[in-house]
């Protein structure tokens, strides 16, 4: 498989596979493909269905297999933003958010990812479980607005608002920091938590969730009423 990422900031991946190669993907996420690429729907046993679904992603994927030749087959992202091209290895998984996960070669496995501390799910914006990406291959994450991306060192930590942590390494920890002082709390618009990802391990952030951005836009929509 080759691809190339083009357009941002509305990008798009196109890949190009060998007769007999797949892509799997958990939404409509595909735009364009040749006429070759065969798609099946299935959940992939039980085990592996409940674990998309209670990540947030459909029970279902999507696998697109290139037939009689070279295929082509696009996934375009739903958001302003950037994607991400990652190798999954063995022994390199790595864990994003609930809506990173794009597309992938058919090595790669998707699970839920529980995070050790109870705290740092409840309170620190991402949900108590994101998604771990294992397995072998290349995966393809959507990332929402530009990437930016640190390698933190053993016991080095970095500080993230909610939300803008779309990737890390499985060797890193996520815990949560209450923000001291209550008129920092009351009038600094940061919320009461913030989440502090600790390595060793490599951390991709996103400079524009869109989370936020929907926050931002709340007060201009209008509302109805009855």
């Amino acid at each position: 498989m080759t691809y190339e990422i083009i357009g941002e900031p509305t990008p798009v991946v196109i890949c190009e596979l060998n007769s007999g190669e797949q892509m799997i993907t958990e939404r409509g996420s595909m735009a364009w493909m040749s006429p070759n690429m065969r798609m099946e729907t299935g959940a992939g046993g039980f085990g592996k269905a409940f674990g998309r679904l209670f990540s947030g992603e459909s029970i279902f994927q999507n696998t697109y297999t290139a037939e009689n030749g070279r295929g082509l087959i696009a996934f375009a992202s739903s958001f302003p933003g950037a994607i991400r091209a990652v190798e999954i290895s063995p022994d390199r998984p790595v864990v994003v958010q609930k809506s990173a996960f794009l597309a992938s070669e058919a090595g790669v496995e998707l699970s839920v990812f529980f995070q050790k501390r109870f705290s740092a799910g409840l309170f620190s914006g991402e949900g108590f479980i994101l998604q771990q990406l294992s397995g072998s291959g290349t995966a393809f994450l959507e990332i929402d607005g530009a990437a930016v991306e640190y390698e933190l060192g053993r016991g080095q930590s970095i500080i993230v608002d909610s939300g803008n942590l779309a990737m890390m390494d499985a060797t890193c920890s996520v815990d949560i920091r209450t923000i001291k002082g209550m008129k920092n709390v009351l009038f600094g618009g940061e919320g009461l938590f913030n989440t502090v990802v600790t390595g060793p391990g490599r951390v991709v952030l996103q400079s524009m969730p869109v989370s936020g951005l929907a926050a931002v836009l709340a007060p201009f929509m209008p509302t109805q009423s009855n």
